[in-house]
């Protein structure tokens, strides 16, 4: 008799090969070295040169993972978590529930990995207008990202207008708290905020 076949989500996730490894390993030293540079002398000084300096690479190696200088300040590697952790939410679960719950835990992980990288990020997003409007387009792509997940996860189409309608409006809400965390100087608690984003998406604003 066979052995009972696992579900595709209990399984650990394929380790990366060396080549994928080296890539993240290359984009987190440019990220790294772009922050650190920007904390000393400012975005606006902080040249594609000079970062390549610091992480040890050629200017060509710097565009070749990172088209424009915003990118390397909103870069992260947590597209693919959030994702996965979509996917595993419990079938049956509201789409808005099971956003919060996965943003909600991605959050969680990126505050207590790169809490620092993560506040400067958004001083720059409320100080920088170019990374401030870039950060739309990066939206976007995470957005079509998780619109695809939950489109597996309802049956349906992932161009439907009703999952675009929710997944917008959840990153919005997700933007615009972060924002408002980095506009107080990053002192609130910047989960709690996003928390009280859900709220409003759920409930509407009551006067």
């Amino acid at each position: 008799m066979a052995a009972p076949s696992r579900h595709p989500l209990q399984d650990p996730p394929p380790r990366p090969g060396l080549r994928e490894r080296k890539k993240l390993r290359t984009r987190t030293e440019i990220r790294r070295a772009t922050y650190r540079l920007i904390a000393g002398q400012g975005y606006e000084a902080t040249t594609v040169e000079q970062i390549a300096q610091a992480a040890e690479v050629s200017p060509s190696t710097v565009f070749r993972y990172f088209p424009a200088k915003e990118d390397i300040v909103l870069s992260d590697e947590y597209d693919p978590v959030l994702a996965a952790g979509l996917r595993a939410r419990p079938d049956g679960e509201a789409p808005l529930d099971a956003l919060r719950s996965a943003l909600t835990d991605s959050l969680r992980t990126l505050l207590a990995e790169e809490h620092d990288e993560l506040v400067q990020r958004t001083r720059l997003m409320v100080e920088v207008p170019a990374i401030r409007a870039r950060t739309a387009e990066t939206m976007a792509v995470t957005g079509r990202l998780l619109t695809g997940v939950l489109a597996e996860r309802t049956g349906r189409d992932p161009g439907d207008l009703e999952l675009r309608v929710l997944t917008a409006a959840v990153l919005g809400a997700l933007g615009e708290a972060t924002l408002y965390w980095g506009e107080h100087g990053c002192r609130d608690d910047l989960l709690s905020l996003v928390g009280r984003a859900f709220d409003t998406l759920g409930s509407g604003l009551r006067l």
